[in-house]
């Protein structure tokens, strides 16, 4: 069991990030590099990008093997940060 504070997840576990953003410019690419500055293990193939339908927004998952709610906290503060990111889940 995890002794991570406030949370019912318990350390390492897989995690999936789900991020929004409009289409266009390098959003994928924004999105791996903040993302890989908490988790360096993460790999280009750990990304899904998904088009919305009029085509306007991008969904971007990253799935991590997540080793902290700290970590977590922190990549959510740097998706947050970012003013390419609408909405992180």
């Amino acid at each position: 069991m995890s002794d991570e504070p406030d949370t019912l997840l318990e350390f390492p576990c897989d995690f999936d990030i789900k991020t929004f953003g409009r289409q266009g410019s390098d959003f994928e690419q924004t999105v791996f590099r903040l993302v890989k500055a908490h988790a360096p293990e993460l790999e280009e193939n750990d990304l899904r990008a998904r088009e919305s339908s009029g085509g306007k927004y991008l969904s971007v998952t990253v799935s991590i093997r997540a080793r902290s709610k700290a970590q977590l906290d922190s990549i959510y503060k740097a998706l947050t940060d970012s003013g390419a990111v609408l909405m992180s889940l």
